[in-house]
């Protein structure tokens, strides 16, 4: 892959008003010939992606140069603060991301990235636990790292944190999806967890560019990301309008499989869980069960 091939995608990962998947389309056209897209092929960008652009996108024309000197510079920052960045287009991209619809065109990233030949665990729930939720977010992540299994969260408060700490502590390997970008680890106060996981051999990932500070609705949209990278998501205590529920919502979009701990059926902070349960989602009392679900054994080692 060029250098022009690169600040193509930073460029094309920085057009405002497109869906993900329609930059990674995009990004995918003009991969061969960047020069296209910089001398005007950009002007047909509503014909390739076949929907009209909005009335506010054609009242303010996207400025590319402007655009581009931006990618360039996110190239830079990338390099002096340590962010990775890989493309859609390359064979180090995450492949579970691209079984989902609308995958990020650039993933940045500290850290590594996830092993494709391993089932990822996604564990996500509340940020204000009762004390048996912070138990079990703790063993159930502790146990699939001691087996070999990544956990994949957001690094948030509550149930996000103590995933990751349960997978650090037992030397297993742990991914954090930001909703800010790998060099913004937000809240702060989780800088050191952020920096445990970086130490144990996992990764912050993001589809944030380098100095991206937090943003409310960034975080309902990196909860895509946390089901994609997963086979499966287990949530521990989601009340009824937890973020966890969206990350729920999107593994059952991407056909991922979704599980619900069986304490917080009983649980004061379980109540979106009780209605996954109602709804068909299988309740679980240890990873042992979902991994024999999923038809691995216990110790790890492979499928039985």
């Amino acid at each position: 892959m060029n250098e022009n091939q690169r600040i193509l995608a930073l460029t094309i990962a920085r057009l405002p008003g497109l869906k993900p998947n329609e930059k990674v389309f995009l990004c995918r056209h003009f991969a061969d010939v960047p020069s296209e897209f910089f001398s005007g092929g950009f002007l047909a960008i509503d014909s390739l992606i076949e929907r009209p652009l909005s009335k506010r996108q054609l009242s303010t024309p996207w400025n590319i140069d402007e655009l581009r000197e931006k990618a360039e510079n996110d190239a830079l920052l990338a390099k002096k603060w340590g962010v990775s960045f890989v493309f859609c287009f390359e064979s180090a991209y995450p492949p579970q991301l691209l079984e989902i619809f609308d995958p990020p065109p650039v993933i940045f990233y500290r850290g590594g990235l996830p092993d494709p030949t391993l089932p990822h665990i996604a564990i996500v729930g509340t940020r204000k636990p009762t004390g048996a939720g912070v138990s079990a977010a703790f063993n159930f992540a502790r146990e699939f790292g001691r087996l070999g299994f990544p956990v994949v969260s957001g690094l948030a408060l509550g149930i996000d944190a103590i995933a990751h700490k349960g997978c650090v502590e037992s030397g297993g390997r742990t991914f954090a999806v930001l909703g800010s970008s790998p060099d913004e680890v937000y809240p702060k106060t989780n800088r050191m967890l952020a920096q445990r996981i970086l130490d144990t051999g996992g990764g912050l990932l993001s589809e944030y560019p380098p100095g991206t500070k937090p943003n409310a609705w960034q975080f309902p949209a990196r909860n895509r990301l946390i089901a994609g990278l997963a086979r499966g998501v287990l949530i521990i205590e989601a009340p009824e309008k937890s973020g966890a529920l969206i990350t729920a919502r999107f593994a059952a979009e991407q056909n991922r499989d979704l599980f619900v701990t069986r304490l917080s059926l009983n649980s004061s902070r379980g109540t979106g869980c009780v209605k996954l349960a109602e709804d068909g989602v299988k309740a679980v009392a240890s990873a042992e069960d979902i991994l024999q679900e999923w038809g691995w054994s216990c110790t790890f080692g492979g499928e039985e």
